[in-house]
């Protein structure tokens, strides 16, 4: 039986790798296991000693995951028990079956640990919610009823009722609406986290290395300049060599080895030199070491991104390069999360990517950052002469634009118009968030059909200057 402590998962897999797999993942992460090896086991195990969720094989002898789900959800017991597929397969068909059947999601194989183990925390925790909303739902309904039967006597407790309802109701949409900031929040958070990890991890591993060719390239370059001159000596004291010698420096091409030398030399150390430009646009981008408020340049982030993105950028065969127009102003320095900041970057450059990467010439980015004063509408009084200004960061594209309808939802978790497994909506919701709530400041979307696209970033200078 459950314990208050751990949540109790089901594996039904038919597959003692998988269920090794799955089982250590979730021990590790602080869930009880129990396994069953095929649908009918499973179905007997659960009707004794119900899990928190269920993760659930296709592919099995006898009934089949399908028909495991279908049993499941029409049995009054266990119907709302979350089951969550498993499976190699990526067919669109097979997992619209499967979320008809009433299934919640999907994790394709091979395993990824921390996508596993995230959603199948979001699932728990969706369950609980749905959980307490319905019995917050039952008792308003009851005292709903006990109201209406004395409603003749008692109209004025009736109106009161109603009130109640109607601000309980704006609660339970208030809670809704953070419950699904809050999972798309966990979602990303977790994703980007694991990005910048192994982005610094990557960046410190590739530093090492280049920087040791980048320190001997200037003693492999006098080396080979010394050898030359012994060489030039060699030749002097003994003008006559003997036929061996001839015969080797002929084969060698000594002059032209001596020329190429240098060319070789030089593209090494452009090479490692430019290794080194990779490896500090990726640690910029991370910046895990800045995650408090920090006064940083927000022209090296958006620089960084750039050249992060340069490969969506650049020309490849028939398709020709996007043109990225950046006309930056004199900009102090900004007091920020540099790491989140460069996050909003990455989502609204992708975004205008894009958005021409299928446009005619000529596609056009601009990045445009000036600096604007304002009103103070903090609660503390600033000094004489003293003026709020903020950072205002364009970045626009000449792309087809977008519709008011669509406009008017941008920002919304979870919508998106990109095709099915292009992204889950959560890029600009979580760019929104981080300007909005941990900046204070502002994240407009300006378009039309045919006019492309324009988002403003707005960032007081300095933290309490509140927009």
């Amino acid at each position: 039986m459950n314990t208050p402590e751990k949540d109790v998962i089901l594996i039904v897999d038919d597959s003692p790798n998988n269920l090794g797999v799955l089982y250590d993942t979730l021990h590790h992460g602080g869930f009880e296991i129990a396994v069953a090896m095929d649908g009918l086991t499973a179905i007997e195990q659960i009707e004794y000693e119900p899990p928190a969720l269920i993760l659930l094989d296709i592919k099995m002898p006898g009934i089949d995951g399908f028909e495991t789900c279908r049993r499941l959800k029409e049995n009054p017991a266990t119907r709302d028990i979350p089951v969550i597929f498993m499976t190699a397969l990526a067919d669109t068909v097979d997992k619209v079956k499967g979320l008809n059947l009433g299934a919640v999601d999907y994790i394709i194989k091979p395993f990824q640990q921390e996508e596993v183990l995230a959603r199948v925390r979001v699932h728990l925790k969706l369950r609980t919610l749905t959980k307490a909303l319905e019995e917050q739902n039952g008792r308003l309904l009851q005292e709903i009823e006990q109201r209406t039967a004395a409603e003749a006597a008692l109209q004025k407790l009736t109106q009161e009722l109603e009130q109640q309802v109607e601000e309980r109701t704006a609660k339970l949409a208030e809670a809704l609406n953070n419950w699904q900031k809050a999972q798309a929040t966990l979602v990303q958070s977790e994703k980007m986290s694991s990005l910048g990890q192994m982005i610094a991890g990557v960046a410190h591993e590739i530093n090492n290395p280049v920087g040791f060719i980048v320190g001997n390239i200037a003693l492999a370059r006098q080396y080979f300049h010394d050898l030359l001159n012994l060489i030039a000596l060699y030749q002097q004291t003994y003008p006559t060599p003997t036929p061996t010698i001839q015969q080797l420096r002929a084969e060698i091409d000594l002059e032209f080895l001596a020329k190429d030398w240098q060319k070789l030399i030089n593209s090494i150390q452009v090479g490692a030199e430019r290794i080194q430009q990779i490896v500090g646009s990726l640690r910029n981008f991370s910046r895990l070491d800045e995650s408090e408020l920090k006064p940083v340049d927000i022209h090296e982030g958006i620089d960084s991104t750039l050249f992060l993105l340069q490969h969506r950028l650049r020309a490849i065969g028939d398709r020709p390069e996007i043109e990225v127009i950046k006309n930056y102003a004199q900009l102090p320095k900004i007091t920020c999360y540099a790491s989140q900041l460069n996050q909003v970057f990455m989502h609204l450059l992708n975004n205008a990517i894009d958005a021409v990467e299928n446009q005619p010439i000529p596609r056009v980015i601009n990045i445009c950052t000036t600096v604007e004063t304002g009103e103070w509408r903090g609660k503390e009084e600033l000094p004489q002469f003293s003026i709020p200004q903020f950072a205002l960061v364009r970045i626009g594209d000449n792309g087809q634009g977008i519709s008011e309808e669509v406009r008017s939802q941008i920002f919304d978790p979870f919508f998106t118009t990109k095709p099915v497994g292009s992204g889950m909506g959560l890029g600009l919701s979580l760019s929104y968030q981080i300007v909005v709530e941990k900046h204070g400041g502002e994240l407009q979307c300006i378009s039309a059909l045919g006019k492309g696209t324009e988002f403003v970033i707005k960032l007081p200078l300095i933290p309490g200057q509140m927009l």
